[in-house]
């Protein structure tokens, strides 16, 4: 993390006043605060600050900017690349925007809602339902991740085929800057050709630039029928081949694709028996399939993938009959990242790829792996449509994590380097919905080019010149 400068008494006391004794607490007091979810590390700060409007967030950091203190912002606490988290200096103010939690307004006519960065997700989602409406964003930690987050990283989640990544599904921004002042660019405009393009300049820049108060998000209506499949396929390449014969069948119907393998398949089995096995048989790999539309979407789906069958694209499915099977099929993939980790996985990586290299992708990432250590495993899973996949590593078969990271100093390391090298020579990105926080800005300054690294850090000292925003996160 760049140096920040220790924070003054009077400044911190000023701060206090400001958000008044149910908005602060000290570092000591709030370890919550500073905990990674894969408990890798413990964050570091002077005060956790919790203000409850937008004015006070601009007031805190005029404060901050006038005392050269940084500010970490925070919401919920779920980012895996220490984004959230200052893990080297003491002296960070930490804002976290959990009392920001309110939903302003929703417009049917606009088909937006206007919502608070503090905003839980599921608690987006259950509002916009309550107006007949949706917000497709969607991923596994949705009962704690919040708006502020998923926009400051631009997350993506598993309808990403359809929907697009949180960028799209964002009109409106406000924003505190790192001056103090407001950006209010709330308006659910489709059509703004005013210049720089500022929202989107937002979204994705961790709070290095600004922080995110409150967006406009994009609703849209509910499909009148969600149809599921669990199918068995050979390979990554079939996945490939299947999805273009589905798209073809269904078009924009098609909402999510996520592959699994068998090893990961089995990992989450071990853990959450109840679930079951789809097929009587084990196969290599699968592909949870889901489309959205008008009745009779199912119907169509069954035809497609039955199409699918005679031609050989895939070696089974299962179609879910009712709710409940629906939810357990997607249980199977959502548990994958718990799976993971009660099975001790050394490394995890979030990298994408252009969709046409998956497979070759996933070939390379194998084989780089085994050039470090022959007797690693490796559960490679994801979203397939966009080609985000992830790499989970574990310790040979027989070996506890701690004990196999301990006899192999470095090893953490090597592998994390051997599936960005794979990532790289198939053309693709070292974050793809993750971000890249402070675990990861020595691999961009390795994989970006000169230019969009000297274009990052220009736009940064022109707004934040004195580096008070997120330090050391996104770029040294």
């Amino acid at each position: 993390m760049s140096d920040c400068t220790p924070p003054d008494a009077d400044s911190l006391n000023a701060i206090k006043a400001l958000v008044g004794d149910k908005g602060w607490k000290p570092a000591a007091a709030a370890p919550g605060y500073f905990e990674d979810p894969r408990g890798r590390f413990a964050g570091r700060g002077c005060l956790v600050v919790s203000p409850d409007t937008t004015s006070e967030v601009a007031a805190i950091v005029r404060i901050c900017s006038g005392a050269r203190i940084g500010i970490v912002p925070i919401s919920g606490r779920t980012g895996v690349v220490a984004g959230q988290l200052s893990i080297d200096s003491d002296h960070a103010l930490v804002l976290s925007l959990e009392r920001m939690n309110r939903i302003r307004s929703v417009s049917a006519d606009d088909s937006v809602m206007v919502a608070e960065a503090g905003c839980i997700l599921e608690n987006v989602h259950a509002e916009a339902q309550r107006h007949g409406l949706q917000f497709p964003l969607s991923m596994a930690s949705k009962g704690s991740c919040c708006i502020g987050g998923n926009l400051a990283t631009n997350a993506g989640g598993i309808q990403v085929v359809r929907h697009g990544n949180a960028r799209d599904l964002c009109l409106g921004i406000e924003a505190v800057l790192p001056n103090g002042e407001i950006l209010n660019e709330l308006s659910p405009l489709r059509k703004n050709n005013t210049g720089y393009d500022l929202r989107n300049l937002l979204i994705g820049c961790e709070g290095t630039l600004g922080i995110i108060t409150a967006a406009t998000l994009v609703l849209k209506p509910i499909d009148p029928e969600t149809a599921t499949a669990y199918c068995a396929i050979p390979s990554p390449g079939a996945a490939l081949r299947l999805f273009r014969h589905l798209r073809m069948e269904l078009g924009e119907t098609l909402s999510a694709l996520e592959l699994m393998s068998g090893f990961g398949l089995d990992l989450v089995l071990s853990h959450f028996p109840a679930l079951g096995r789809p097929f009587d048989g084990r196969h290599d790999w699968y592909l949870l399939v889901e489309a959205a539309g008008p009745e009779g979407i199912g119907a169509r789906l069954e035809d497609a993938l039955g199409n699918a069958l005679e031609r050989d694209l895939l070696a089974n499915a299962v179609l879910a009959r009712s709710e409940a099977q629906r939810k357990t099929l997607w249980e199977l993939r959502e548990n994958t990242p718990e799976a993971n980790r009660l099975s001790g996985a050394i490394c995890s990586s979030d990298t994408s790829v252009p969709v046409s290299r998956v497979e070759e992708f996933i070939h390379r990432t194998v084989q780089s792996v085994a050039n470090v250590h022959p007797g690693l495993r490796i559960n490679s899973y994801g979203h397939v449509g966009d080609g985000n996949i992830h790499h989970n590593v574990f310790p040979p078969e027989g070996h506890g994590k701690a004990q196999f990271v301990s006899n192999h100093p470095g090893i953490i390391e090597d592998v994390r380097m051997a599936i960005n090298d794979a990532t790289h020579a198939c053309g693709g990105s070292i974050s793809a919905e993750h971000g890249i926080g402070r675990l990861k800005v020595k691999d961009l300054e390795i994989y970006a080019g000169k230019a969009r690294l000297d274009a990052i850090r220009r736009i940064k000292a022109a707004l934040d010149p004195h580096n008070i925003m997120n330090p050391g996160a996104l770029i040294d």
